[in-house]
């Protein structure tokens, strides 16, 4: 662990790959706190990320692989006021941010997640990338983004259903499930 430790620097956070509620997320300072704070995680698939001091932070909404909505959001505010963030992106910065939202949703194969980005020195960072069943309660997201996601995700379930084709497999397989399946096929 000690090169992960000299990559990743300190502090550093550690926290479940598929989180939600910032349950078991942990900010740590050395490499005594990580196995302290690993030891009480159980079976718990961990993430060790860099700590990103940043200048913006963004919450992406993706669905069905082509619709994105992107949200300010300022994760070191209470819970109640993280979506009253006032960054305002450049078109360019959005259409970045869009980019790499859909791009880390077909790898997955995603039809629903949320990507975190947090921009340090103009640089985008994926903080949190594995929510397929985002966070969409209207006291959380606010009435706008909860319009949003409500609309978008029936929008998509009934393109979905019309799309639908008997007797084929009609699920989202992302790019790296297929990489995984074609190396089993070589094995």
């Amino acid at each position: 662990m000690g090169w992960y430790f000299a990559e990743i620097g300190f502090p550093a956070y550690m926290k479940p790959f598929a989180g939600g509620g910032w349950k078991n997320v942990y900010r740590l300072n050395d490499k005594e706190e990580f196995y302290e704070k690993h030891n009480e995680t159980g079976q718990l698939v961990m993430l060790l990320q860099e700590e990103i001091v940043f200048e913006e932070y963004y919450r992406c909404y993706g669905i069905g692989g082509k619709y994105v909505r992107i949200m300010s959001y300022e994760p070191r505010n209470p819970h109640h006021l993280r979506y009253q963030a006032d960054f305002a992106p450049s078109a360019e910065k959005i259409q970045e941010m869009t980019d790499i939202v859909l791009k880390i949703n077909d790898y997955l194969g995603y039809d629903f997640n949320t990507v975190e980005l947090a921009y340090r020195n103009g640089v985008p960072y994926a903080i949190d990338f594995c929510n397929p069943a985002p966070d969409a309660d209207i006291k959380s997201v606010g009435q706008e983004n909860f319009d949003w996601v409500v609309e978008t995700a029936a929008n998509f379930a009934i393109e979905r259903a019309l799309a639908n084709q008997e007797g084929v497999d009609n699920l989202t397989w992302g790019k790296y499930v297929k990489q995984s399946a074609n190396k089993q096929d070589l094995i």
